[in-house]
């Protein structure tokens, strides 16, 4: 087991009511894994979950089904601005 700081912006942010928690995950754990650790953890990111990208360590990250070797998992729902 490892651990993965994650960071929650806007939407993700207000849905968990924190900015930051960290979840343990398999060491072989994938992108799904992690995401499903976050949810099981603050099932009110559930639907904000399913909209946003994630970059890992820095780097955008977008399959769910590979191994997630980072040890930071950034969550970016959509933002507006002008």
């Amino acid at each position: 087991m490892r651990p993965i700081r994650v960071r929650l912006f806007a939407a993700a942010r207000a849905a968990a009511g924190i900015g930051e928690v960290t979840v343990e995950v398999a060491d072989d754990a994938t992108l799904g894994d992690v995401l499903a650790a976050i949810v099981a953890a603050h099932s009110g990111l559930a639907d904000v979950i399913a909209r946003c990208s994630f970059l890992g360590d820095g780097v955008a990250v977008t399959d769910r089904a590979r191994p997630f070797a980072g040890s930071q998992l950034d969550v970016l729902p959509p933002f507006a601005g002008g």
